[in-house]
């Protein structure tokens, strides 16, 4: 295996370097996204709430890989190109999106109302007692699920590989064709998966007892 590795090193390295930037930009905007989805899931706006609604509650229910195809395959014939590379990040950063959007949306719930109240009372707009006071204290409520959606984000990013997006999986699959070691190849590829999601899962499980400790 070591000698597999060695051999073709570039190319495991290439594709975690591709898998590495796909999750960064995935996690980065799906945060925004779905935190912005959960806001208006609450509005009461009734036309804000039912557009948030419907599309949290249709991108959890379709697959991965039928929103990435979508990019990849569909919207290229109307004049709208997306690389193998766009397509992945795009569909896997919606798809994320809809689960983060119900798990912040159930941390803002958990948050006494006296919390929004009070802002609004000390002269805070909704937007700035939203921004500064409750979802401060939703994250905290919620950074294990949150964090398990991360996770799922790193994993998910192999979606890359059915679209030639470059990732680790997809140069994985270019040496197991090549070399024919199909069972060391994906070994390695695995250990390069473990990380990125191990340190993560360290990291939200600090910030879990740490913020619990202040609490």
């Amino acid at each position: 295996m070591i000698e597999l590795f060695q051999a073709n090193a570039g190319l495991f390295f290439e594709g975690f370097k591709y898998t590495i930037l796909s999750s960064v930009l995935a996690l980065i905007f799906s945060l925004i996204i779905g935190t912005l989805m959960a806001i208006f899931q609450l509005s009461e706006n009734k036309l804000v709430k039912g557009l948030a609604k419907g599309y949290v509650e249709f991108f959890r229910n379709v697959p991965l890989l039928i929103i990435v195809m979508f990019f990849y395959v569909v919207l290229p014939l109307y004049g709208l190109p997306f690389d193998g590379f766009q397509a992945g990040t795009i569909g896997l950063t919606i798809y994320t999106s809809a689960f983060i959007a119900e798990t912040v949306r159930s941390g803002i719930q958990t948050v006494p109302k006296g919390q929004m109240e009070a802002g609004l009372s000390s002269g805070f707009s909704y937007g700035e007692t939203m921004r500064f006071i409750v979802l401060p204290q939703a994250f905290k409520i919620v950074i294990p699920p949150l964090g398990g959606q991360f996770i799922n984000l790193i994993k998910n990013s192999s979606i890359l590989a059915m679209v030639a997006g470059l990732d680790l999986m997809y140069q994985g699959d270019l040496v197991a064709n090549a070399t024919f070691i199909t069972f060391e190849t994906y070994i390695i590829v695995g250990i390069f998966y473990l990380v990125l999601t191990l340190p993560l899962s360290y990291a939200m499980a600090y910030l879990e007892k740490r913020w619990a400790i202040r609490g």
